[in-house]
């Protein structure tokens, strides 16, 4: 879903590249009005590349015999030092939950697997490597049922999918938080700010108890 929502709001942009895991129906639109064009991409330039597709029969139709798209082998389109070779990698990703200090779950609900680990860590360290990329960890801030996707800290059990050291941005309907270069009591008080209102208060009780003064000195 995010990644479509992303995809919808592209369509006043020009010479975007696709270079992806999987394809969707929401680069439809963009490929068919020429703002998917590859222009600019030095890996593969003109083509679209991916490893999977999933969506309509729409998405296939287009997709049948196209000369400017090539579906690669996952180990290929996925290789970090692949996709760092194309300029202003914009590495787009989700998450089940993030903790205070940036470590993202993405493979399960504290200890029941829902996912594979996919090509989220691959494209995390190739877009942080590409000359002028970014990376952004895309999140709502809550749960359908209301539970807070931004945590003190992550469910007992929940696997770490990209590491803390890696996460650039990390986007709910609240804004940005910037962690890059960040100490973990910064993190703490750009990550709250994004979470939903009603958590704010109980995670800056948690992240005063965890990292003191040099969390309480912050303004907020």
């Amino acid at each position: 879903g995010i990644p479509n929502a992303v995809l919808g709001a592209l369509g006043g942009h020009r010479h975007l590249g696709l270079h992806t895991e999987a394809m969707t129906d929401g680069v439809l639109p963009l490929l068919e009005s020429g703002v998917i064009d590859n222009s600019q991409k030095a890996v593969m330039p003109g083509v679209t590349v991916a490893s999977l597709a999933l969506g309509s029969r729409r998405l296939y139709d287009f997709m049948d015999y196209r000369k400017d798209l090539v579906m690669k082998d996952v180990a290929w389109t996925n290789d970090p030092f692949r996709i760092r070779q194309n300029p202003r990698v914009m590495a787009i990703n989700s998450a089940v939950e993030v903790d205070l200090t940036g470590q993202v779950c993405a493979d399960s609900v504290g200890m029941r697997i829902i996912s594979g680990v996919g090509g989220q860590h691959d494209f995390m360290y190739g877009g942080a490597l590409s000359e002028g990329g970014k990376t952004f960890i895309a999140i709502p801030s809550t749960t359908p049922k209301g539970e807070s996707k931004i945590r003190a800290l992550l469910s007992p059990g929940a696997g770490v999918v990209t590491t803390r050291h890696m996460v650039q941005h990390v986007v709910t309907e609240y804004g940005v938080a910037h962690l890059r270069g960040r100490n973990l009591a910064e993190r703490a008080r750009a990550l709250i700010a994004v979470a939903h209102p009603s958590v704010r208060e109980e995670l800056e009780r948690a992240a005063a108890q965890r990292f003191g003064y040099s969390f309480l000195r912050l303004k907020a």
